[in-house]
């Protein structure tokens, strides 16, 4: 019984020390991404097709030791999830797929981009590449016809 009370005493006795005017850590809002992509067909009432981009062009001012593009999804076209990263050498190989699922030929798409190395995967992106698009099914990317556009740090 002297055991019970002197426990209950040790816990009363540290309630009262335990400081609880520390305010809760900040909440951090969480984002859930639902895409709407997937149903542009039924939204649009107008049928899905896949275009395959090739890059070509060489602008050394861009590419350096590599280029990295992640292509970002944007009306008429999606990325298909497997088929969204090319990274391309100093002269001119690509390495990886770029798949789209458009509800019509884009004339411009955009690209998040850092230089790299091929095998680098973890840095993050600079900033947006703007492109324009030529071809049918095989949607063309000239390199030297992209615009650079803000990085990150200058988007609010």
């Amino acid at each position: 019984m002297k055991k019970i009370i002197a426990l209950i005493m040790s816990l009363v006795c540290f309630m009262a020390v335990a400081d609880d005017t520390t305010p809760p850590p900040p909440m951090v809002p969480r984002v859930s991404i639902f895409s709407t992509t997937v149903d542009w067909a039924a939204v649009t009432g107008l049928r899905l097709n896949q275009y395959i981009g090739k890059i070509s062009g060489n602008n050394n001012k861009l590419v350096k030791n590599g280029l990295v593009l992640y292509y970002l999804d944007t009306f008429p076209c999606y990325g298909e999830a497997d088929s969204v990263r090319v990274w391309i050498s100093p002269n001119g190989k690509m390495v990886g797929n770029l798949r789209l699922v458009c509800v019509h030929k884009p004339t411009t798409i955009s690209f998040a981009w850092r230089n790299a190395d091929e095998d680098a995967l973890d840095a993050k992106t600079t900033g947006i590449l703007t492109c324009s698009v030529e071809g049918k099914s095989e949607l063309k990317i000239d390199l030297s016809k992209c615009e650079i556009g803000k990085d990150w740090k200058e988007y609010k």
